[in-house]
């Protein structure tokens, strides 16, 4: 069991924005070839100016409430913390339209190509809810859309792969390494590096060249602006005692922490995907595992070998199969300020068991992954806890019915 945790005192000043180069403390920047320059440089120099204006302000609020159904509730479990002897309130990201937080990015970066005058989208999914989000939002704007998806992911993600072509995206296997996300990613690159004109890369979580991280970050960290007026007229107080999200590349932690940050009384708590143990040889725990590199446009934490190769990762959830983290993660978990713990698939699959029992909600296998970290700390019974229910389980079923007991 984990004690109680207290968050670094080396604070900086500010851990919401990264440096003008797109770093957070010694993490982040952008790496990427020459052919993209011009596409990542006209990002950077632009994407604050224009989420900034008014006119894409108006659009993306009234998309996020007409359309994705913000506000999303933030539920009080009580059966669930009356298991933990504490108060435990679900952040329900699953309720958004898609079952996921991600269609908070796509509905960002869609109405930020459609202002950069791109007419083609690329994107990379795991689970297949960035490309579900993906490919509905370039429904809603009547653009092209190309998803890649590792060929493994297509397997046990088939009801997404199946929405994805419903809502009109040819999605593309990625058949290379292990098939899964970091792969789809690659493949995802090499497009946007071979069509540099006409298309805009949504990548679906906080990682990728500068300004990615701090972009889809943005985007993300409604989660927590709501959840800080849902808590003031829930009990009172604006600020829980833990925030916990589950962490892949991270981009509901990033939109779950966000507006924490800077308050060190809120303890954050970042749970990664252990697989089949952290030294099993098949494990996605970047911050145990992994050390400084270079992964798809930006340096932070990466699992790879002692001559800089990465490693592949495991994960029984497509989402969290990924084997490095974004460099804000990176930068909370290096000072202190977030605590990073990690769970198996079992321990995960038993906690997603557990809340469909205790409160009649299932939830995607990577919300999973935070659910368990409640068995991990020890919780004062006057605790406020908050717990960001990511997706929902639907896409997971058929693995739930395969550890059915």
């Amino acid at each position: 069991m984990t004690e109680q945790i207290t968050p670094s005192d080396k604070l900086r000043v500010t851990y919401q924005q990264p440096s003008e180069q797109g770093y957070y403390g010694s993490f982040g920047g952008a790496y990427i070839p020459e052919m993209l320059y011009r596409n990542v440089e006209e990002l950077r120099t632009k994407y604050l100016e224009i989420i900034n204006e008014e006119g894409f302000q108006k659009e993306f609020s009234e998309l996020l409430k007409d359309y994705a159904g913000r506000p999303t509730p933030l539920y009080h479990a009580k059966r669930l913390s009356d298991r933990y002897k504490t108060t435990v309130y679900l952040k329900r990201e699953d309720l958004c339209h898609t079952g996921a937080h991600k269609i908070n990015n796509t509905i960002g970066q869609i109405l930020l190509a459609e202002r950069l005058g791109k007419k083609r989208i690329i994107a990379e999914t795991g689970a297949g809810q960035h490309g579900v989000a993906t490919a509905t939002v370039c429904a809603l704007k009547g653009v092209q859309c190309i998803v890649y998806m590792g060929e493994k992911d297509i397997e046990r993600q088939a009801p997404n792969v199946a929405r994805m072509k419903m809502l009109g995206a040819t999605v593309i296997p990625a058949t290379s390494g292990s098939k899964t996300l970091k792969d789809a990613t690659n493949e995802a690159i090499r497009d946007w590096i071979n069509n540099p004109n006409d298309t805009h890369y949504i990548i679906g979580s906080v990682v990728g060249p500068h300004p990615y991280p701090d972009m889809v970050a943005r985007f993300q960290s409604v989660i927590s602006e709501e959840m800080r007026w849902q808590l003031k007229e829930k009990t009172g107080s604006e600020l829980p005692n833990y925030v916990i999200a589950c962490v892949g590349g991270g981009s509901n932690a990033a939109g779950a922490f966000y507006h924490y940050l800077d308050e060190p009384s809120v303890q954050l708590i970042a749970v990664e995907a252990a697989g089949e143990g952290v030294n099993s040889g098949k494990s996605a725990a970047t911050t145990q595992l992994g050390k400084p590199g270079i992964l798809h446009g930006s340096k932070s934490l990466l699992m790879q070998t002692e001559d800089g190769q990465v490693v592949e990762p495991h994960s029984i959830s497509a989402g969290l199969d990924y084997p490095g983290i974004g460099p804000l993660h990176a930068h909370l978990f290096e000072s202190g300020r977030a605590v990073f713990m990690s769970a198996t698939d079992n321990k995960a699959l038993n906690a997603a068991f557990e809340l469909a029992k205790l409160e009649g909600i299932i939830p995607a296998l990577e919300s999973a992954h935070a659910l368990h970290a409640l068995k991990m700390i020890n919780f004062k019974k006057t605790d406020v806890v908050v717990v960001c229910l990511s997706g929902r389980g639907d896409k997971d079923l058929a693995t739930y019915m395969m550890h059915m007991k």
